[in-house]
This record gives structure tokens, C-alpha cells and sequence, in this order.
């Protein structure tokens, strides 16, 4: 009788520890959600860390952001990723590089997409992330840019962030000297951009 007491105590111990472990969002971006050239604690996702910290039941975030980093090396990195965290939910920040390189659309169009597969095929939801380029990139490099996006979003029904930097990145008070990448005081609102569409996707 003992013996089936401690059985039954153990293993509820068991499940208590497991219902206790947080999801997991994994952001897979480049040097917009890797801090670039702030300290890491004000970049956004160390933000939403803290804020998904607060919730119940618990979440967390990893950033898997790398400065550089494109569609192709995120392809590359993606599927040892889901393995390794297993995220819930995977926010998907990439494209910026690939634009500034003048990569053809096409082939950022095939990396998304690919990665999109990928995070669906684990039962993984995602978040897409948007960026827009400066306009000396033209109207017609733009707008098949922001195309991909809503495109993919709308074929494999995810949830969208038309622009990481929506209402920040033509304000010059908010944005480094480089003109591309957020100041730290900005990056709470980088952050309610996400959270908006984010949000949905924790319940």
C-alpha cells in the first residue's frame, strides 16, 4: 500500500514539474532583434522575455538572432533549432539582409517559405515579420518585398507584422546613425508592434 502511495505521489510530482516548465517563443531574426550596437537588456526580445515572464502560465523567449543573418542561413539553422527548444510559437524576423544585398525575390520567397514548412510541420505557430527598405531600393524592389510577406501570410495563414518598424524607422529620434537599426529608447515600441500580433498566438 505504501509502495502504491509513493508511486502515485511521484508521479503526480511528475506531471506537477512538467505542467510547471513555460513555453517557448523562439525568434529567428537578424540585427533588429539581436540589439545591434544597444545593450542587449533594451533590445525587444529581451523585453518580451521579461514580459512573458509575467504571465500565467509562464512563458519565455529565445533569441536565436544573429547580426547578418539571411533567409539561407536561417533555412540552414531552422530545423536543429525546433529540435533543440521545441518552441510553441516561432516569431520569424528575416529578409532585411537579403534585401540589402539585392537578393532576387524569388529566392527570399523560397527561404521563407521553406522555413515556414518547416516550424508547421512540428506543429509550431508562427509569426512573420516584415521589413521595408529605403526607398532609394524602388518602388518596384519594395513593394514585391512586402508582397512576400503578406503572400506567405495569407497562403500558409499565419499571423503578420507588416513592418518590425512601423512608425519608427522615418522618425530620426528614433533610429541609430546608420538610419537602419532602432535606438534603445525605441525598442519598447518595436516590442508593442510584435506583442499585437504575438499575443493571439499564446492562447
Amino acid at each position: 500500500m505504501r509502495r502504491c502511495l509513493w508511486l502515485l505521489v511521484f508521479l503526480c510530482g511528475i506531471g506537477t514539474a512538467q505542467a510547471a516548465q513555460p513555453k517557448t517563443v523562439l525568434v529567428l531574426g537578424d540585427s533588429l532583434s539581436a540589439a545591434h550596437n544597444i545593450p542587449v537588456e533594451s533590445g525587444w526580445v529581451y523585453l518580451l522575455d521579461a514580459r512573458l515572464g509575467k504571465m500565467v502560465p509562464k512563458w519565455t523567449a529565445i533569441n536565436a538572432s544573429i547580426s547578418g543573418e539571411t533567409s539561407l542561413s536561417g533555412r540552414n539553422r531552422l530545423a536543429a533549432l525546433l529540435g533543440k527548444y521545441h518552441p510553441s510559437v516561432l516569431v520569424l524576423e528575416l529578409g532585411a539582409n537579403d534585401g540589402l544585398q539585392g537578393l532576387p525575390l524569388p529566392a527570399l520567397r523560397d527561404n521563407l517559405k521553406a522555413m515556414l514548412d518547416m516550424a508547421q510541420q512540428t506543429k509550431t505557430r508562427v509569426l512573420l515579420v516584415g521589413i521595408e527598405l529605403p526607398v532609394n531600393y524602388g518602388p518596384q524592389y519594395r513593394d514585391g518585398l512586402r508582397a512576400i510577406y503578406a503572400d506567405l501570410a495569407r497562403d500558409r495563414h499565419t499571423a503578420l507584422v507588416p513592418f518590425l518598424l512601423d512608425g519608427i524607422a522615418l522618425d530620426p529620434a528614433l533610429m541609430q546613425d546608420d538610419g537602419l537599426h532602432p535606438v534603445a529608447s525605441a525598442e519598447p515600441r518595436v516590442l508593442d508592434t510584435v506583442w499585437k500580433q504575438l499575443q493571439p498566438l499564446l492562447h
